[in-house]
Parts: C-alpha cells; structure tokens; sequence
C-alpha cells in the first residue's frame, strides 16, 4: 500500500482509504455488523489505515460499528467523520452544535478524538464569510481540546475547494471527483499550493464506474434519482470509458487509479461491502494507469461532459 501526505496536516495516510457509508446500513445493501467489523479487520491487515464514515450514515450505524472494529486498533487507524447532516434531508451547520455533535460521535466512535472533522457539503457561507468564523473558531477550541487534529470540508466543486484554501484553519478538503465528475481539478494546484489536504469521494460515481450497470438498470431508493435519459447517457459513458482502459484492466481499477494519478489527492475513499471489493479496491493503489489513458479519459471529460455536468 502507498501512503500519501494528507496535505501539511503531518498526517500519513494509504492511498486508497475505507468508505464506510455502507457499514450496517441496509438501506444501502450494506453488511451486517459481524461482516462489517470483519471487513474494517482486513482492511487495516491490508495496510488501509483512513476510514471515512459520518453521524448520519446508517443514522449513527456505520461510526458505531467503526468503533467497535477498532477497539484495539485504534492507533492504527485515521478516522475522518462530519458534522452538519443530523438524518434524512436535514442539515445543521450552527456553531452551538457542532461541540455536542463531535462529542456524540466520540461515542458512538468509542475514542477520545478523530484525526479529521469535515463540514458536511456546507452552504458557501460555512466556507467564507462570519458564519465561517464562527465555526472555525469552535473548530479550533476543540483541536485546542485534543478532540480533534485537523478540520475542513466535505465539497463538490472547484470554487469550494478554492474557497477552503483560502480560509487558513481548514486543512482538508473532501472533494468529489471522479473520471465523470473532474471540475474540482481546477483548484487542485490551489490546494497543493496551500498545503491543503485532498480526498476524494465517490471516485466510482456511485456504482457506475464499477462496471456494473448499462442502460438496462433501474434503480430504487436515493439512486432512484436518475431519470431514464441519465441512466441512458451514463451508460453511454462506460462504454466509451471502457473502450480507453486497458482490456485485462476491471473498471473500477481503471477509475480509481485515474483518481490517484493526480498526485493532490492524498487518498480516495470507495465504499467496501465485501471481501473481494476490498481487494479489488486496495490492488488499485498498487497499478498505475498509463499516462495515455489518464489524458484519453480527461479529454472524454472535456469533449463530452464538461459543459454538461451529469448530475449526481
């Protein structure tokens, strides 16, 4: 396993990192809690050492049964979680609540600290302006406290991740960024000249860079979002994705190693629901994509979706 600088924070983490939306979270097919702790075992024997989970994930589920598996193991382990979703479609981002939200997932995540605290997909006056202020300045009150050692935000585009850099305190930008989704790459040598921190999240664009559906799949629950010509277009990508990697190459390989060929991004955090998906997803920060293909796929990026972003 590779180990990347996560920015200046001081921190040392594997390349590709542990997304743990899915941990004993049916709602999201995910394993049971058994399964779960199995997992979160094999990826620290692997040498995976970030771990990516959030209060709102499985409602509390997937920080409780990450803290169990690490009980033990937790100097092993960098754990990044979130504050500002509280459940389903509900968002809150006051300065009061972030001390007792962190404080409830020190909890639930059975551990006196985590390594990083991120600003869940915040309003733009969360990254800039009073109202950032006012978080940053509780934000380092509990870094002061030990509670925490670096804090940012979880975003979505490049003027956000520009917007973090320029706000001294914040260290860390979760971004997402994927061979579908490459806007963010705009602010990637910002980042880099400010020391900041890169993660990119959903590298697999929720499934579809894995290979594993076409223009034939139908969807339920949050993935339900997707009309018919999305689904249409989307699956029309892969093909022509798939015609760019090499042919011996699985997909999602090819998808996450475009990610880790930018050398901003300290780690990249795909969800594991199996044994195999581990494996498949740690053998990605061991290959490296030729950098042919690394420029064949941004130009598909700049040619075909660029001026028409899919929508998530």
């Amino acid at each position: 396993m590779q180990f990347r600088p996560l920015g200046d924070t001081g921190l040392m983490v594997s390349c590709v990192g542990f997304g743990a939306w899915q941990l004993a979270n049916p709602a999201w097919g995910g394993p049971d809690e058994s399964t779960s702790i199995g997992l979160v075992h094999a990826a620290l024997d692997a040498g995976c050492n970030f771990f990516d989970t959030a209060p709102n994930y499985g409602d509390g589920a997937s920080e409780t049964v990450l803290g169990r598996a690490l009980r033990g193991r937790r100097d092993q382990a960098v754990v990044c979680t979130k504050f500002g979703h509280t459940g389903p479609d509900t968002k809150e981002f006051s300065a009061a609540r972030l001390r007792p939200a962190l404080e409830a997932s020190l909890r639930r995540l059975q551990t006196d600290h985590v390594d990083v605290m991120l600003l869940h997909n915040p309003p733009a006056d969360c990254l800039d302006g009073t109202r950032a202020a006012e978080l940053h300045g509780e934000l380092q009150a509990l870094q002061r406290a030990g509670a925490l050692r670096v804090f940012g935000a979880s975003v979505d585009w490049s003027r956000e991740v520009r917007a973090l850099a320029a706000s001294t305190p914040g260290r860390v930008a979760e971004v997402l960024f994927n061979a579908f989704h490459q806007e963010p790459r705009a602010a990637f040598a910002d980042a880099a000249e400010c020391g900041l921190g890169l993660i990119a999240k959903v590298p697999l664009d929720s499934g579809w860079l894995s290979g594993k559906y076409d223009g034939h799949s139908r969807f339920d629950g949050v993935r339900a979002r997707w009309a018919p010509g999305v689904i249409a277009r989307r699956a029309a990508l892969v093909r022509r994705l798939r015609a760019l990697v090499p042919a011996a190459m699985p997909l999602a390989r090819a998808a996450l190693g475009f990610v880790l060929s930018h050398s901003e991004i300290a780690t990249t955090i795909p969800g594991v629901k199996s044994r195999a998906q581990l494996a498949a997803n740690l053998q990605a920060g061991d290959e490296r994509l030729s950098a042919a293909t690394v420029d064949a796929i941004r130009d598909l990026w700049n040619e075909s979706i660029s001026r028409d972003p899919l929508p998530w």
